[in-house]
């Protein structure tokens, strides 16, 4: 009980390991925030993205926390709808007809000028589609007509930044530009009050709903990718996949291992001579680009790949290390003790030989779990990843095959880089401190 309490004791002498448990312990909890907050199936809808999942999300936007990095306040996405903060009105003009107007104002604070501009449009009627005038308002009192008699379908989308029509009307300027410019600058966007007007002529009982989406160029706290996904559900659920495959790789790997290598050890024989040869036969051969073929031809699942990777290390150099001290801890006197009194193979070995051993065993898991981490992203780098899961890899996937940076989106590629760096960072600290402390010639007075 004393040496147990002096080693609870020697943890607080290493600053490294309580920074790394720190760390670990984030993550853990972030992990679990996650699959309590966003379910397995909820995760894989919204990754997979879809018609109506992000629509509503800017393309390509920056985090919102670069607004602190620069001198302007840069644009946010701005959602007007008629059925929230909108206004509809409805007047009678005669027999069985009415005339339907929607406003749709909106306040624009930012500087700068928005990414796009779109305009949904929900239709309820009977027999042929009504036709609308579409018009714009600006703080300044000016009137831009955007449309003039189109036919609304039933769900509808007006492109507001691809009408090629405004553009021309708007001086060739970007429709999301020339509808935000200050005519006394046009090198900056006008702050005020803002109102998109849809004035239509429908029959009794048609019913028009519409909803401005104003996309900003900054959005959520990780930002959006080019399929509109906010990156924040990928990099959440990143987290507890990174865990769950790192850890479970160690484990799996390094228990079999220890027990291997501790049964061939002491049976020695022809046991051990297998052991050792699976073990040389193992080593040359290349876990990349197993993983890479298997991945191609057979199956890309998580599962499948963290069975391949456990399988494919168990006879690894870890196997000759642990051997090479078996055999020094075989020849203590309480092995040759316990041989005396009757002790099985069994015995000896679970009982007697690896608890000699197995304080080592903790720094090797822990220093080795980064690396299966690593082999994971590497995996959904190379396009192998678990076509379902949203994970850290399948991000940089991603920013890779979009030219992230050549275009700028740096967020897109660091923040998954960073996530990855420091989990590795942390069990590194957690590994080299646990390694001084069981190893008395690394242990520090």
């Amino acid at each position: 009980m004393r040496k147990r309490f002096t080693k609870l004791a020697d943890l607080r002498r290493y600053p490294a390991l309580a920074a790394g448990i720190a760390v670990i312990g984030i993550f853990v909890c972030v992990s679990i925030y996650t699959l309590i907050a966003m379910p397995y199936n909820e995760a894989i809808r919204l990754w997979r993205g879809g018609v109506g999942v992000w629509d509503d999300n800017p393309q390509n936007a920056a985090p919102v926390w670069f607004d602190l990095f620069t001198r302007d306040r840069l644009p946010r996405t701005i959602i007007v709808s008629s059925t929230d903060s909108g206004t509809k009105t409805e007047e009678q003009i005669g027999d069985g007809a009415k005339l339907l107007q929607i406003m749709l104002p909106f306040q624009y604070p930012y500087d700068g000028f928005p990414d796009e501009l779109k305009l949904f449009i929900q239709a309820t009627y009977e027999g042929g589609p009504p036709a609308a005038t579409l018009s714009w308002r600006t703080p300044d009192g000016r009137t831009i007509v955007l449309q003039e008699n189109r036919l609304i379908k039933r769900s509808d989308v007006y492109y507001i930044s691809q009408d090629q029509d405004l553009r021309a009307r708007l001086s060739a300027m970007s429709p999301q530009v020339g509808l935000f410019v200050d005519s006394a600058n046009q090198e900056k966007s006008l702050k005020g009050d803002y109102e998109l007007l849809l004035t239509a002529e429908v029959p009794q009982g048609c019913e028009l709903n519409a909803k401005l989406v104003v996309y900003g160029r900054i959005h959520g706290v990780a930002g959006t990718d080019n399929r509109r996904r906010d990156l924040m559900v990928a990099l959440l659920w990143g987290a507890p996949i990174a865990l769950i495959f790192g850890v479970a790789a160690a484990v799996g790997t390094a228990l079999a291992t220890f027990v291997l290598s501790a049964t061939g050890t002491w049976l020695g024989g022809k046991v051990d001579t297998a052991f050792q040869w699976l073990t040389q036969v193992n080593l040359i051969i290349p876990l990349l680009p197993v993983l890479i073929m298997v991945g191609y031809l057979y199956d890309r699942s998580i599962w499948t790949m963290l069975g391949l990777v456990i399988a494919l290390n168990i006879f690894g150099a870890s196997m000759l290390t642990n051997r090479a001290m078996f055999l020094q801890a075989k020849e203590s006197p309480y092995i040759e003790a316990a041989q005396a009194y009757g002790a099985g193979n069994s015995r000896i070995i679970f009982r007697y030989l690896m608890p000699r051993i197995a304080p080592t065993l903790l720094p090797q898991f822990v220093l080795v779990v980064p690396s299966f981490v690593f082999l994971e992203a590497t995996l959904a780098v190379l396009g192998l990843g678990d076509p379902l899961l949203p994970t850290w890899g399948k991000v940089l996937d991603g920013a890779v095959a979009d030219g992230a940076l050549l275009k700028g989106y740096y967020y897109w590629f660091l923040e998954p880089a960073l996530l990855l760096m420091l989990l590795g960072i942390g069990f590194s600290l957690i590994g080299y401190s646990l390694d001084r402390i069981f190893n008395p010639r690394l242990r520090t007075v």
